[in-house]
């Protein structure tokens, strides 16, 4: 019997679950690391700190016959090739610090990115972060001109100090704006285009190839995070979607083996195995789902996780109520980080049940237009199977399946990501993966709801952070 020590290196935490093959799946860890916001629109991590949660998540998961790892995709950093000492903090995914920087390259090097990465000009991205650390930290400039800087997504940092091995998959190259979608290789124009040395990147694998190894236990898959909870979810056909609520809200589209065109969506690759074809999807975020509530929270809306559920009555939309979750701007299809978040109906009897009601309902309508978006180009999209926090939120949960028109299944372990990757390790998550819940949808929400929220919508657009 396998046993998988699937590590899930996130935003906000760093989880551990160990997955027996046709057995029980148990969280052995879950460790929060620092937010850190040193300007408006930055946020960093420690990647010293990211890595001893890594190391402490392993030590509690026991002896195992293999390790996998999730990182947080777009996340970056460099580091010093010989010492493996950082030369930055990690740029996480969130920070907007490039916005002016690419929008400064102008509209003939967005085409060209769109055509060569498939991806937009967007500080989501990997490459402006890259190109940043090299033009505003000297160490990061010395270390490349003695030769010695490693550039890269946290991944491959990660398996440069742990296993001593420098690569990074394929879905996560396809996550930086960088990658040729074409060749699935770095591409030079690109790289020039950013100022990034290509010979500074680590090189790219397919998603089991195998990374080395912990303490003798090999590490046989490395792969971002959202891919493999599109994997673990049992997403292989065209058109199977699953939508994961943690941090941000993530959607991707299983397109096939052939490249998707996009359709507002982002074309990325889902993952390649050893020996196989290449697997595409489409993918879509709202940056702010999870982060949203955390800010409804600071601001003392409420203090504890049951206060996010249990309405009753009309919802606050159809009541002319909307929030629009815009902290961190707007993702596909809009890529509009100069959107801000936007409260529209207050009166004075709204009160703060209301206004978290109504940041629920913001987050899955949203969302909802990241589904309408894979629909254009995959077809029909029946169910969605969903995962992370906001899926064990009954209400939340029941208003996305009313907005959407669509069949929402929960199933019963909601650490997707981390069954996706030990079923890419070899191992049957069949049992581990529970009963699967199904939320049908009702008439609820209306057109006019819909037209409602559009509306708030376009003036969350017309504002400016």
């Amino acid at each position: 019997m396998m046993r998988v020590a699937a590590i899930d290196q996130g935003t906000t935490s760093t989880r551990c679950l160990v997955v027996e093959s046709g057995g029980e799946a148990r969280l052995v860890a879950s460790l929060r690391h620092a937010q850190h916001f040193p300007a408006p629109g930055r946020v960093e991590h420690d990647p010293e700190e990211l890595l001893a949660n890594i190391r402490t998540a392993l030590a509690a998961a026991g002896p195992v016959d293999a390790i996998a790892i999730a990182n947080q995709g777009e996340s970056c950093l460099a580091w010093d090739a010989e010492t493996g000492e950082p030369l930055s903090p990690v740029i996480v995914w969130q920070d907007a610090r490039t916005a002016t920087m690419l929008a400064a390259l102008g509209s003939e090097a967005l085409a060209r990115s769109q055509a060569i990465s498939g991806l937009p000009l967007d500080p989501y991205f990997s490459a402006s972060k890259l190109a940043w650390l090299l033009q505003n930290v000297p160490a990061v400039a010395a270390a490349r001109a003695a030769g010695r800087l490693r550039l890269g997504t946290t991944d491959a940092f990660f398996l440069d100090r742990l296993c001593n091995t420098f690569a990074t998959d394929i879905a996560t190259a396809s996550r930086t704006g960088l990658l040729d979608f074409a060749t699935l290789t770095w591409s030079g124009e690109l790289c020039a285009l950013h100022g990034v040395p290509m010979e500074a990147l680590p090189p790219i694998r397919p998603v089991n190839a195998g990374f080395g190894a912990i303490d003798g236990v090999p590490v046989k898959v490395s792969i971002v995070d959202q891919q493999a909870a599109l994997y673990g979810h049992g997403c292989r056909a065209l058109g199977d979607t699953k939508i994961t609520f943690g941090t941000g809200a993530f959607l991707l589209a299983v397109t096939g083996t052939g490249r998707p065109l996009g359709s507002g969506l982002l074309p990325t690759v889902a993952w390649r195995r050893r020996d196989a074809e290449t697997v595409f999807a489409l993918e879509g975020g709202v940056y702010d789902a999870g982060a949203a509530l955390e800010w409804l929270r600071q601001i003392g809306l409420y203090a504890e996780t049951h206060e996010l559920d249990g309405f009753e009555g009309p919802s606050a939309l159809s009541r002319g109520l909307v929030f629009v979750p815009a902290l961190s701007g707007l993702a596909a299809p809009y890529w509009d980080r100069s959107a801000a978040p936007l409260f529209i109906g207050m009166q004075a009897a709204t009160d703060r049940r209301d206004m978290i009601r109504a940041a629920l309902e913001g987050i899955a309508m949203l969302t909802v237009g990241l589904i309408e978006a894979a629909a254009t180009e995959v077809g029909t999209i029946a169910t969605i199977s969903i995962d992370g926090g906001l899926s064990q939120n009954a209400y939340f949960v029941s208003f996305l399946a009313a907005a959407s028109g669509r069949s929402v299944l929960v199933p019963g372990l909601h650490e997707m990501t981390s069954l996706g990757l030990a079923e890419l390790c070899g191992a049957d998550v069949t049992r581990a993966r529970g009963e699967v819940r199904c939320f049908e949808p009702d008439r609820s929400v209306s057109p006019d709801d819909h037209a409602r929220f559009a509306a708030a919508v376009s003036k969350s657009r017309g504002w400016r952070l």
